[in-house]
């Protein structure tokens, strides 16, 4: 989960915080002056190296903040998505509902969603992916969840996207049953997300 500036204030140490502040200053320096200088800003090493300096637990959080204050653009977050790590990627994916580009990297989303790597799986499908993904993508976005495990929690909007979806309930109807055919479990969200597919009961008349 993704903490504010404020609640990092309070966990992080001094020489902690000195580097966050010197990270946030130097994006937000880049976001006022875009045509300054040539390659990549220096807070695009600062966005790598956040868990060495603020520790593993709060690279994510902080890696969010520089993106916010560097007002980064869909060439910033693609070159931080295809260059990073598992663990920058995570944290581009969980922020790019914060940086208003509308659709644009939704192409980043599709690629997570093809990994098996569920910590990509579970913040493709967050609020970005939520709002961005069309109907097919995100039925089979909710269909790698159960596939890799990801708990159905972690998609965000569930109830609201998956109301009166008969075609996901099929699809849902397909998945078990061809797990229950291969003898294996069925993913007990699964069960959740069907019971939310339901479309709501017609109006019955007063007598």
């Amino acid at each position: 989960m993704l903490i504010s500036r404020k609640e990092l204030d309070d966990q992080l140490r001094g020489a902690a915080r000195a580097w966050l502040d010197e990270a946030l200053a130097e994006a937000a320096h880049a976001a006022d002056h875009p045509e300054a200088g040539n390659g990549n800003p220096p807070w695009e090493l600062r966005f790598a190296s956040a868990g060495r300096h603020c520790g593993l637990e709060h690279a994510d959080s902080v890696r969010a903040l520089l993106l916010v204050e560097a007002r980064a653009g869909l060439p910033a977050v693609t070159r931080l998505y295809e260059q990073g790590t598992a663990a920058e990627r995570r944290a581009v994916l969980l922020t790019l509902h914060r940086l208003g580009l509308g659709a644009t990297a939704l192409p980043l989303v599709e690629d997570a969603l093809r990994t098996n790597d569920t910590r990509l799986v579970a913040a493709a499908v967050g609020p970005y992916g939520a709002a961005h993904l069309d109907a097919h993508g995100w039925r089979h976005a909710v269909l790698k969840c159960l596939f890799t495990e990801v708990p159905v929690e972690a998609l965000d909007r569930l109830g609201e996207r998956a109301h009166g979806d008969a075609e996901l309930a099929r699809m849902l109807g397909d998945f078990a049953a061809e797990r229950t055919a291969a003898g294996r479990a069925v993913p007990a969200g699964l069960r959740t997300v069907l019971d939310l597919t339901a479309p709501a009961p017609a109006p019955t008349e007063e007598s």
